[in-house]
């Protein structure tokens, strides 16, 4: 497996790809690699001849009294779980790299990146939006792969996709969760054993929404009290937001008659930690 870190060598890279007329596939992903990440990887490598994962915390989707410093970091196992998936490159570009001295360009989705996440980290999805244009670009990838428990960020680079007229598939991989319900997470690595099991939390709320709709309740109102309800339950959880909306639109709703978001963020101690489920009536 080869580790690429300029732009110019997996460009490289790409174009003699390109000129043996072999597929590729892009797993962006900032690193700290868990099972999550290794299911996009092993669907990437069903469906591509070449497979690409980045790894590179981007400074810019962070904000100033967020994680960046913390945020793991582990090249060796990261590659070596990269490798056991039949991965064949990691692109591990600095950070001058993609932002050299006097960058000043940016891409704004706009609607959709004004709520959620949205609400509380300002520019977060400029940055997003942004490192994942210029990866499509560099990669030119014929799929990228991303997971559903970042269902906002999902809606968002689709869009952008859509807008912007890039020729990529972008494919959505469901949650990957831990045996207890857990969705897997770099950011679970932060989490003590205590607070471990009340982020359980999430899954419960998340769970008992779902048990709801189930039973027929459809106001969004009812169904948004008896989650924040159950995250309240735990002593160590601070709810962030608790949201439904429409899916894929994330308009307002009072009332579900289709499908919906339900999206979560909530801080067990000093870590916030997100899930979502997609609520369908039937």
């Amino acid at each position: 497996m080869k580790i690429i870190e300029t732009i110019k060598e997996m460009r490289e890279f790409v174009q003699q790809a390109q000129q043996q007329v072999q597929s590729i596939a892009l797993v962006p992903t900032m690193g700290s690699l868990h099972e999550g990440h290794l299911t996009l990887m092993n669907r990437a490598v069903q469906a591509c001849d070449i497979v690409v994962v980045s790894i590179f915390i981007n400074p810019t989707q962070f904000g100033p009294n967020e994680d960046l410093a913390k945020y793991p970091r582990d090249l060796a196992g990261d590659s070596e779980k990269a490798a056991s998936t039949g991965v064949q490159v990691i692109f591990h570009p600095r950070a001058d790299e993609m932002y050299p001295e006097g960058y000043s360009s940016f891409i704004e989705v706009e609607g959709i990146t004004e709520k959620l996440c949205g609400l509380s980290r300002l520019g977060h999805f400029r940055g997003v939006a942004t490192v994942v244009s210029k990866l499509l670009n560099i990669v030119q990838p014929n799929k990228a792969f991303f997971g559903q428990k970042d269902a906002q960020q999902v809606l968002v680079l689709e869009r952008m996709v859509t807008d912007l007229n890039m020729n990529v598939t972008l494919e959505v991989v469901p949650i990957v969760r831990e045996a207890d319900g857990l969705a897997m997470s770099s950011r679970n690595a932060f989490l003590s054993a205590i607070e471990r099991r009340a982020g359980l939390v999430l899954s419960r709320s998340l769970k008992r929404a779902e048990e709801l709709v189930a039973e027929g309740e459809t106001d969004v109102e009812k169904i948004r009290t008896q989650v924040i309800a159950e995250i309240k339950s735990e002593k160590l959880a601070s709810c962030e937001y608790a949201e439904i909306y429409s899916y894929p639109t994330l308009q307002d709703v009072t009332v579900l008659q289709d499908k919906g978001l339900l999206a979560l963020a909530v801080r067990i101690g000093n870590t916030r930690l997100i899930d979502n489920t997609i609520l369908e009536v039937k």
